[in-house]
């Protein structure tokens, strides 16, 4: 991987992370779709003394059968669970006990490595093309996030029912991530294009 890929890379990135910052930061587009439970406490309260310490991914209601269950006792279960959704409230649930912290110097720096990782993979993918003009290498990395947005969004949305307007919301900040580290990449290439043109 050249320099000039590596540098690319860096700077998209950097330009990603704070396209990301500003989107949720200063724009609604991180809270988009989500909202708080309306008289909340008696809700903790209640998740607090049945969940306890135990910090998970909830599905509810439950299909009814322990984690050791035969197949046959969870098609049997699934035959039912149909009705235990027609009586009753059903969702996921991402729990943690109490003590948790919000926006960490260690998440923040996970979410800077996750998009520069985004970054050096899509260009040093670009860079492998023949692609050679801006529009053209723009495009190039937004279908690539149009692919990246896909790909968990959209089962999400269909399969557990996230909100459209939070599906739209994130698919969209990850796309203009997206097309930022395309243009980034665009004009740190353009020369690198030059040079392989000339000697051609």
């Amino acid at each position: 991987m050249s320099k000039r890929i590596l540098l690319a890379g860096l700077l998209g990135g950097i330009a990603m992370f704070l396209w990301s910052s500003l989107a949720h930061v200063a724009l609604p587009l991180g809270e988009t779709g989500v909202q708080e439970i309306p008289n909340e406490q008696p809700v903790l309260g209640a998740m607090q003394t049945t969940i306890g310490n135990r910090s998970g991914l909830y599905l509810f209601p439950g299909i009814g059968v322990g984690p050791d269950a035969t197949r046959q006792q969870r098609n049997a279960a699934m035959q039912q669970y149909q009705e235990k959704l027609n009586n009753n409230p059903s969702g996921l649930l991402l729990y943690h006990p109490p003590g948790a912290q919000a926006l960490t110097s260690r998440q923040l720096i996970t979410e800077f490595l996750t998009e520069l990782a985004e970054s050096l993979l899509v260009i040093f993918l670009l860079a492998h093309t023949w692609l050679t003009s801006f529009g053209s290498r723009v495009w190039f990395v937004t279908l690539a996030g149009i692919m990246a947005a896909i790909t968990t969004n959209v089962p999400y949305w269909n399969w557990y029912g996230f909100p459209t307007n939070y599906t739209i919301s994130y698919m969209s900040v990850e796309i203009v991530g997206y097309i930022v580290v395309g243009i980034v990449a665009a004009l740190m290439l353009r020369r690198s294009s030059a040079a392989v043109q000339s000697a051609a």
